[in-house]
């Protein structure tokens, strides 16, 4: 009877859930369909459109005043005019914008309050002489 090759190395291989799986491995990088291959490529072409045509601008001996980034533009647009994507009011984001709106107000209400309340009956107990204040 022959007996059976030990498995290799790459039988063996067992993922470590406390270390990222190398790009080599990653069956997302090597095992890419057809579409996913075009898209990338697509992708590629774009990008290195834009970089050229971003270089060329860089590089003009006559530059114009000011170089545009397309990159650039996109990503100053979405960070201050498309805010909605990024934030949406929810139940917790309500509670939590009327808890620190308001909040800190209704502490010092109570806190303020407590303490003229404590001096005044102090104040009818005749425990505390009250100083002579201007503004107070």
């Amino acid at each position: 009877m022959a007996s059976v090759p030990p498995p290799s190395a790459a039988r063996l291989y067992r993922a470590n859930r406390f270390v990222s799986l190398p790009a080599e491995l990653d069956p997302d990088t090597y095992d890419t369909s057809p579409e996913k291959r075009r898209a990338e490529a697509e992708r590629l072409a774009i990008r290195s459109r834009l970089k050229r045509q971003y270089l060329l601008q860089l590089n003009n001996p006559s530059p114009p005043a000011v170089i545009e980034d397309p990159a650039l533009l996109r990503w100053a647009y979405a960070k201050s005019q498309n805010v909605y994507p990024t934030f949406r009011p929810t139940p917790k984001t309500s509670f939590l914008g009327a808890a620190y709106a308001l909040g800190p107000l209704v502490f010092w209400i109570f806190v303020l309050k407590a303490d003229r309340d404590c001096k005044e009956k102090r104040i009818q107990e005749g425990k505390y002489k009250r100083p002579f204040s201007v503004f107070f």
